[in-house]
């Protein structure tokens, strides 16, 4: 991965007595698509009004190549922002709204309107020059918003919640089509998201956040099979989160039963907590599981059924290809590999612990 281009050094920031980012580490590197995720007041907006000057931090710097830019509004830093509400001057044509930023910088009728062609082409809106945006449908004014954005030739784009008003299928298609802009523009993408699966399609990045704290950085492979902690476990995708015993090294008391798995250094007879994938929970004969239940419930969801099977006064969520009807008595198994490990935070402080990369 290239060099580091932002970053952000013991950021903290209140309003009043309430505390929104509480010294906060994170860098982001340059050509990098990076998603900062995590339920509504954890702090993800904040840290990118910050990045992008339109709030102050109470203490710590923002570091831009190199420079310290804490000090700067935001039309002086190499930046630009496409918020959810897109923005745009409703009595200018399209063409306008792009040249916006251009004209304030002076530059020429010639280089303004090549940038337009250009922009208007990367975002597949060739000929929209002389719309107006009421015209123009959701997905197409946050098309108009990013070609605004991207004439400007800044470093870094910001994008807060940018897909949020838009209906599931035109969100989707507007994944691929960030994805394919930041190939084409080769810069780096700041995205905020409450949205799981706009996280794990889009980024190189995701950095998970609660209550202003980081809970976990890395690619969405690692945050989705390698959570951190429950918190992570259970907002990335469901989850079967279980209270459970580490015998030792590599075995696990789950709700009564002896599990393999693969997890050591946990000591012995420890308290853990236990994450499976529901695709990871295989049904079979009764006799062949490592403990027996009951399928409670049933949903056909497309590519798989969603089940919840009652085993050992739990309730397991299950994704198979196999159906089950209600009532069968099933076996679970689970492979090895496919049973986390986590410690068990010693108190509600310590599930918000701040992660310094």
């Amino acid at each position: 991965m290239s060099n580091k281009l932002i970053d952000l050094q013991n950021i903290s920031k209140s309003y009043g007595s309430n505390i929104i980012l509480d010294e906060m580490n994170l860098y982001i590197r340059e050509n990098e698509f990076l998603t900062l995720l995590g339920p509504s007041g954890c702090g993800k907006t904040t840290t990118l009004r910050i990045i992008g000057g339109f709030e102050t931090p109470d203490k710590g710097q923002v570091i831009f190549d190199k420079k310290d830019i804490s000090k700067l509004p935001p039309n002086k830093r190499q930046l630009n922002t496409v918020f959810q509400k897109y923005a745009l001057f409703t009595h200018m044509t399209i063409a306008e709204n792009i040249a916006f930023g251009l004209k304030i910088k002076n530059k020429s009728k010639t280089y303004i309107d090549d940038k337009i062609k250009y922009a208007l082409k990367l975002v597949n809106l060739d000929g929209f020059d002389h719309r107006m945006p009421d015209s123009l449908s959701g997905g197409q004014q946050q098309r108009i918003a990013i070609a605004r954005a991207i004439v400007n030739e800044p470093k870094v784009l910001l994008l807060d919640e940018p897909l949020g008003a838009l209906d599931l299928k035109l969100r989707q298609d507007m994944q691929y089509e960030l994805i394919r802009l930041k190939n084409e523009l080769g810069i780096t993408f700041i995205y905020v998201t409450h949205d799981q699966e706009e996280a794990l399609t889009m980024s190189d990045t995701i950095v998970v956040m609660n209550q202003g704290y980081i809970q976990q950085i890395g690619t969405p492979e690692d945050i989705y099979n390698e959570p951190e902690n429950a918190f992570v476990a259970d907002f990335i995708g469901d989850s079967n989160i279980i209270s459970s015993t580490m015998v030792r090294d590599e075995l696990v008391d789950i709700l009564g039963a002896k599990f393999t798995c693969v997890d050591t250094g946990f000591g012995e007879n420890k308290p853990v907590d236990v994450v499976i994938r529901p695709e990871d929970v295989e049904l079979t004969a009764p006799e062949a599981g490592t403990i027996q239940g009951v399928v409670t419930h049933i949903i056909f969801k497309g590519v798989h059924y969603e089940m919840e099977v009652t085993a050992n006064g739990f309730e397991w969520l299950v994704h198979s290809t196999k159906m089950y009807e209600v009532g069968t008595k099933v076996g679970i198994y689970i492979d090895p590999f496919n049973i986390q490990i986590m410690h068990k935070p010693v108190s509600e402080d310590e599930e918000a612990v701040s992660i310094d990369e």
